[in-house]
């Protein structure tokens, strides 16, 4: 994250996104630098718009955020009821198998002890 943050930080001084510019950023915070990843920072921005690419992560919805309303709200809401429905018969399932397991493990504890008193 730091490599994208030295080129950010470039980026908004004006200068120039260069491997030895990044590197300086890099070395002035502390950062223990790879020349690799240097390298394929500054290729991979080499045609890139960062002021464009940052307008448009920003104009962005969150992941996860609520729905604007009306369809989709309600669409929302049936998907949560889903999945909590899915979550309770899972956790029904659980519990029947662990009353299994449970029982198995009475009966073979109990056939140990009969061997051991005859």
């Amino acid at each position: 994250m730091e490599y994208v943050y030295a080129a950010l930080i470039l980026n908004e001084a004006g200068a120039e996104i260069a491997e030895d510019n990044v590197t300086e950023v890099l070395e002035a915070a502390g950062v223990d630098v790879e020349e690799s990843r240097v390298k394929a920072l500054t290729a991979a921005l080499e045609d890139v718009d960062i002021e464009e690419a940052v307008e448009t992560a920003a104009a962005a919805p969150a992941a996860g955020a609520a729905p604007a309303g009306g369809a989709d709200a309600d669409e929302a809401d049936e998907a949560e009821d889903d999945a909590e429905e899915e979550a309770d018969e899972a956790d029904e399932a659980e519990e029947a198998a662990d009353e299994a397991d449970d029982d198995d493990d009475d009966d073979a504890a109990g056939e140990g002890l009969g061997e051991l008193f005859g």
